[in-house]
């Protein structure tokens, strides 16, 4: 479990890095300012959380549980809904994407309350 977490926050910190640049020199000249500032917010929340995956996934290798695999899907369904909503809402313009944002902000709050759990489990002998 541990190495899928890892590799996922990989990822999605690589997409992050690229969405950033695409946002930083391709988006500059064809975005009005709101929209530019909505494109960093998903961008610097995916880091964030893809960030996040990877302390997921160093407490999974140590203590495995059901709470860091709980984290793991809070926070990758939390980038795609928070994140992947803001995409599209300025790269598509449909704005009614703006109200599924605050389920991703939702599965990040669950993410980041699993991680508590999953920090309070001891680490196994080996880890």
């Amino acid at each position: 479990m541990s190495r899928q977490i890892l590799r996922l926050g990989a990822l999605l910190a690589a997409l992050g890095v690229a969405a950033g640049a695409f946002g930083a020199h391709a988006l500059r000249a064809r975005v009005d300012a709101a929209g530019l500032a909505t494109f960093e917010t998903a961008v610097r929340y995916q880091m964030y959380h893809a960030f996040a995956l990877l302390v997921v996934g160093w407490q999974a290798a140590r203590a495995p549980s059901r709470a860091a695999w709980w984290a793991a899907v809070c926070f990758a369904a939390g980038v795609v809904l928070f994140s992947g909503s803001l995409y599209v809402l300025v790269l598509a313009g449909i704005p009614w994407l703006g109200a599924i944002t605050p389920l991703g902000g939702v599965a990040f709050l669950g993410g980041w309350g699993c991680l508590a759990v999953a920090f309070g489990r001891p680490a196994s002998p080996t880890g």
